[in-house]
């Protein structure tokens, strides 16, 4: 099917004067529209900002205008795509009932690994696009994550499950799996066997793919190998594994900034200087003991900054059940 010439979203006033005088800097030409604040053109697209806060892009231009401007500087997600009459025309097994599932907190020194996998039917996967729902790695406000998240398990009645994997626990479990592909296995397996204690005649499941073909399937127990399980790149697209992406960034989100609450420290997000400073306080302060209770204790962040701050190696972290 051809790509979508004529898109539609909600923005404030404010935005729309951003957006205005951004078009008119690139060349746009002005002018008016009825019940508009004012109208845009360039080559064969037209942009109407109304003034009941509706924005409308049309013509042949209409993908490149919102995949790389709108939606990233104005609505801070990517929504284009997942409109629910294309997706129903070109995606129709998004709408059958599926699993999804996904993780946040792989690539996040500090803070858990989150697991969810969320269900999906016709009904349920037509409410969660018009709502917004998408990869959360294209959703950049915290805010917005939370939001949805809500959304999501209020529109899927509870159908969804999620497996936190604290600090402490992912350093034990690292030990014993000695592979970050095997212990992302066993949670995708444990959020979707928990999934089906809620959705038992579940027949599908979907997620990113990793490691080998047969890296997920092999971890699955005895209700989720009866499930059909798939594994794609660019899982994130169905609806299904976008839910299950904002319910695990939640998550993540979550149980981050109670972790900075617990020892009076902000834990930044990913990896980078700001990590690298954060650690470096937590080693000065605990060692590695505490570095094990608030960090994934494999990345070489913690030896970096346990040798900088002058802790031995050799002191061994200190973890509960």
């Amino acid at each position: 099917m051809a790509t979508p010439t004529r898109y539609v979203c909600t923005l404030s006033r404010e935005q729309f004067e951003q957006l205005r005088e951004l078009l008119i800097s690139r060349g746009w030409k002005l002018g008016t529209a009825p019940y508009a604040h004012w109208q845009a053109q360039l080559d064969k697209t037209t942009v109407v900002a109304y003034e009941s806060g509706k924005l409308t892009v049309q013509g042949k231009g209409t993908a490149e205008l919102v995949q790389f401007v709108i939606e990233p500087e104005y609505l801070g997600a990517a929504r284009f795509g997942y409109e629910t009459e294309l997706a129903e025309v070109e995606k129709p097994d998004m709408f059958t009932p599926h699993a999804g599932i996904d993780e946040s907190g792989k690539g996040d020194y500090f803070g858990p690994l989150v697991i969810a996998a969320a269900y999906v039917d016709a009904t349920t996967a037509r409410t969660l696009l018009q709502a917004g729902v998408a990869d959360s790695k294209t959703i950049h406000s915290d805010r917005r994550i939370a939001d949805l998240a809500d959304t999501i398990r209020r529109e899927t009645r509870g159908a969804f499950s999620v497996v936190a994997i604290g600090p402490e626990a992912y350093n034990r479990l690292y030990a014993k799996f000695r592979n970050v592909n095997s212990l992302l296995a066993w949670g995708h397996a444990r959020a979707l066997e928990n999934l089906l204690e809620i959705v038992p005649d579940c027949p599908r499941a979907i997620s990113d793919q990793f490691g080998g073909a047969r890296t997920i399937p092999a971890a699955l127990l005895e209700k989720g190998r009866k499930v059909k399980f798939e594994q794609r790149h660019r899982a994130e697209a169905d609806i299904a594994v976008a839910a299950a992406s904002v319910l695990a960034r939640a998550g993540f989100v979550h149980r981050l900034e109670e972790l900075g609450k617990q020892i009076g420290l902000t834990l930044p997000k990913g990896a980078g200087p700001q990590v690298d400073k954060a650690a470096a306080v937590l080693a000065a302060r605990g060692g590695r003991g505490l570095l094990a209770s608030v960090a994934k204790s494999h990345f070489r962040t913690t030896e970096k900054v346990i040798s900088g701050a002058g802790t031995s190696p050799d002191s061994s972290p200190q973890t509960t059940d």
